[in-house]
This record gives C-alpha cells, sequence and structure tokens, in this order.
C-alpha cells in the first residue's frame, strides 16, 4: 500500500481563456488544483504561456510535496499552455508515464434547421 502513493494523475484544462491544473490521485481524489486566476492573473493575461508555465511548476511541487514520483497526464482543450506544462513537468524529476488527450471531439456535429415549406 506504500507505492500506492507514489502513482497520480494531472488533469490540464487549456482552452483560450483560462488554463486549470487538477492533481489527483489513481482513484480521482482531488489532491489540489490551481488555477491562474487563483495565482492572480486577470483578464488576457489568464490565457497566456507564462501563465501556465507557473501553474505546471507549482502543481509539480504540490506532486513531489505528496511523493508523487509516477504521473498519467490527460490534456483537455487547445489553449496555448499544453506543450509548456508538459516539459515543465518533465524537467521537475516527476516521471510521466502516460499523456492522453481526452478533448471533446463532435461526431456528426448539430442537426441540421428543418426545411422552409412555402
Amino acid at each position: 500500500m506504500k507505492n500506492f502513493k507514489k502513482f497520480g494523475c494531472i488533469y490540464l484544462t487549456s482552452t483560450f481563456n483560462n488554463t486549470i491544473s487538477t492533481l489527483t490521485t489513481l482513484k480521482g481524489k482531488t489532491i489540489s488544483w490551481l488555477s491562474s486566476g487563483v495565482l492572480g492573473y486577470k483578464g488576457a493575461k489568464k490565457s497566456t504561456s507564462l501563465a501556465s508555465q507557473i501553474i505546471s511548476e507549482k502543481i509539480s511541487k504540490i506532486a513531489i510535496i505528496n511523493k508523487i514520483k509516477i504521473v498519467d497526464i490527460y490534456l483537455k482543450g487547445i489553449g496555448f499552455g499544453k506543450e509548456i506544462v508538459l516539459r515543465i513537468i518533465n524537467n521537475s524529476g516527476i516521471f510521466i508515464r502516460s499523456i492522453t488527450d481526452i478533448t471533446p471531439i463532435p461526431h456528426n456535429g448539430c442537426r441540421n434547421k428543418k426545411k422552409r415549406r412555402v
């Protein structure tokens, strides 16, 4: 049971307006979460790569404090911060076991409008 603490998951939601990162256990229990709004950024600065860089540094420090050494990363969204976060987490000494993109993709799109009757 001691080795169970070494594993964790990082969920990264990166949109055009914000970057949100959540550190969880393998079962899904949230350990910590951060967003660029929590760090004090407001407006257009929340979506910058600098904000996502600081988020990834802090979330990796929290993982190291909680003795999490191996991480699965789940990416969601189309924002700027995804690649930077991966690089910084990898450089912090945490081993990345898998990277999964869970961005929702529409299968068939919206339903067409009804044909107009004249």
